[in-house]
């Protein structure tokens, strides 16, 4: 399969402090991102995540390695404008209304005005601020500011889009639409290069992931690969028995009203505890078998190192 984006060996460092001290941020980072996937990048705070999304747009310049979007090197043009990009804290002339900002991004990249109007209606549209193309950005919420900001990074039709944090400052609903957006991106043929803390949702969207730790990958994959289907314990929610009859059937127990949740962590006596329940007279509102998940995997991790 064909890399719309490839890293090797990158390396990046600062000087900071009154005293100028060397810190190294990114340790030899490597990473290929088929074209047409949804390209997970996770880390805790300070990792690395948006110095590497800084180099491959040549805002920063690494001080080794190797980038390549699409079959051409990182700083040419060529490369620049199949790029859309999402910072994490985007920062907009906020006196300019949601289409005015569009069409002055769509005229940056020399869209005719036809066109740009076009663009911008579909835009809007596509990020739920149709109704507030009029209204000035410095009105705007939190999360209406990283819609908008989304929408810009797709002004011009991009084959690769940068999305630094998108998710964050989304109430769920929008959360759940600008996933769905991202998922259409991908069934468009286009290639995404995902970061975030939000690990549901890049469990839920993401081809692929990759684990950076203090300027280090150290781990990437498919996720079906790096989750186990292991069951690490199984929720029981019950009523119509005393939370004390329960607790003598092992595992965790907690209630809330008229229902209790039973935790089994030993799998071999889900099937003994539910017959033991049915024949005691209570009542099984949901068996679910807990699985490991994206958050187990990072957390792990995280603490290993």
């Amino acid at each position: 399969m064909n890399a719309a984006l490839k890293i090797e060996s990158l390396h990046k460092s600062f000087k900071t402090g009154f005293i100028p001290k060397k810190k190294t941020i990114l340790k030899g980072i490597s990473l290929s991102v088929n074209a047409g996937e949804i390209f997970g990048y996770l880390g805790p705070n300070g990792a690395g995540k948006t110095t590497t999304i800084k180099c491959i747009l040549g805002l920063i310049f690494p001080d080794e390695g190797f980038i390549e979007v699409l079959g051409y090197p990182f700083l040419s043009l060529k490369a620049k404008e199949k790029l859309g990009f999402l910072p994490e804290n985007p920062y907009f002339y906020d006196y300019l209304s949601a289409s005015e900002f569009l069409d002055f991004y769509a005229r940056l990249f020399g869209i005719k005005r036809t066109e740009r109007q076009t663009k911008t209606r579909n835009l809007l549209r596509l990020v739920g601020l149709e109704k507030a193309a009029h209204i000035p950005l410095r009105k705007f919420s939190r999360g209406m500011l990283q819609r908008i900001g989304f929408s810009q990074a797709l002004i011009n039709d991009p084959d690769i889009v940068l999305l630094d944090e998108p998710l964050s400052g989304l109430d769920p609903i929008g959360r759940k639409e600008i996933r769905d957006i991202i998922v259409r991106l991908k069934e468009e043929g286009k290639t995404v290069f995902l970061s975030s803390h939000i690990l549901q949702d890049i469990e839920m969207i993401c081809d692929r992931v990759a684990i950076l730790v203090e300027g280090e990958i150290i781990n990437q994959g498919k996720i079906t690969e790096l989750i186990s289907e292991k069951i690490l314990f199984t929720e029981i929610i019950v009523s119509g028995i005393k939370p004390d009859d329960l607790a003598v059937l092992g595992g965790n127990v907690s209630t809330q009203g008229d229902r209790t949740l039973l935790k089994i962590h030993d799998e071999d006596r889900v099937e003994s505890i539910f017959k033991l329940i049915q024949s005691s007279g209570g009542k099984i509102h949901s068996l679910i078998p807990r699985t490991q998940t994206l958050e187990d995997i990072f957390v792990g991790m995280v603490k290993k190192t």
